[in-house]
């Protein structure tokens, strides 16, 4: 079967893999549908991703169809892949928090991953998808993240929040601490992000400089910022953002050693939270509110392409994706 591969840093290519023709007992073999490129899969193409051996089959937002009925899934059945296979043993599993689990597989990462026509995945990482287009379902994963880190924060009602970073990830946070009743501001360097997200998802024009952020906060900074950028020195720049007795939520990961002045962070009696990947309930609630239409799935999709063009698509997505929120890769129906 045909699979989408980064064989090296600048290189994306459609190679052969073998078909699978055995399946663990507890897994289960779909049809993948349709598969979101996001950041990773662009690092990854770039060479700047820490956890990776090349050549990597990669994608990690996955919709597909079950193949053949098992104990709980019926054959057809639309889902979504949790792509965060985890130990089950280690003291985070144990705990309930598989998604940082200690000996944590991401799907198209540290093992090959689902742009590939099939794929077989634990029983348990699969989510039904009722009600949702197999397009929308391969959207669920990245919001999930965002929602997540909305979750960690314990963003309410009335409180200010400062999104720092407004790609898909950022997006996602902004939308889903909208609809925990927070004010949400919104902070990138691109002034075309910040026109998408206004046009697209109703928010304010937002700012391109964390000073004019926080003078839009009459100064006291913000209850709780999130951190979607992925540049050490924007998350360093985000510190003087949080109001006292405020939170500052970092989603995205860099490989970057990071500073602040400890003065600051003591008497602001800052809480510092690390967010990573989503939960089950994390990717319910996006679900839920697709099909509540409390957020427009499709205003997230910017282009449909094939696995066949992603060979020259693929690299011009990678310099251009300032330009676009998700491109999909459709495999099947």
């Amino acid at each position: 079967m045909r699979a989408g591969v980064v064989v090296e840093p600048g290189t994306f290519a459609v190679q052969d893999r073998p078909v699978i023709t055995e399946v663990l007992d507890g897994w289960v073999l779909i049809n993948i549908c349709a598969v979101g490129l996001c950041g990773t899969d662009y690092h990854i193409f770039e060479g700047k991703h820490p956890f990776l051996e090349y050549p990597r089959v990669i994608g990690h937002e996955l919709s597909g169809r079950v193949v053949e009925d098992t104990d709980h899934w019926s054959a057809g059945d639309l889902v979504v892949v949790n792509p965060y296979l985890s130990c089950g043993t280690c003291r985070a599993c144990k705990r309930g928090k598989p998604n940082c689990c200690s000996n944590i597989e991401v799907l198209g990462v540290h093992r090959d991953g689902g742009l590939v026509p099939q794929l077989a995945v634990p029983s348990e990482n699969l989510y039904a998808a009722d009600g949702l287009a197999p397009l929308q379902a391969a959207m669920v994963e990245f919001l999930a993240i965002g929602a997540h880190a909305v979750r960690r924060s314990e963003v309410t009602t009335g409180d200010t929040v400062l999104v720092t970073g407004v790609g898909p990830i950022g997006i996602g946070a902004a939308l889903f601490a909208r609809l925990k009743g927070a004010h949400v501001t919104l902070l990138d360097l691109s002034t075309e992000r910040l026109a998408m997200a206004v046009d697209k998802f109703g928010f304010d024009s937002g700012h391109t400089s964390a000073d004019a952020a926080i003078k839009a906060a009459d100064g006291e900074g913000y209850d709780v910022l999130f951190d979607a950028t992925g540049y050490g020195s924007a998350i360093e720049a985000g510190f003087p953002a949080v109001a006292h007795g405020g939170s500052y939520v970092l989603v995205s990961v860099v490989k970057d050693n990071i500073t602040f002045n400890d003065p600051e962070f003591h008497k602001r009696e800052m809480r510092l939270i690390g967010s990573r990947n989503a939960l089950k309930a994390d990717f319910d609630w996006v679900m839920s509110a697709f099909r509540d239409n409390l957020i427009d799935a499709d205003a997230f999709c910017s282009n449909v392409i094939s696995l066949g063009d992603l060979t020259t698509a693929f690299g011009e997505l990678a310099a251009g994706r300032a330009g676009l929120i998700k491109a999909i890769v459709q495999l099947n129906d």
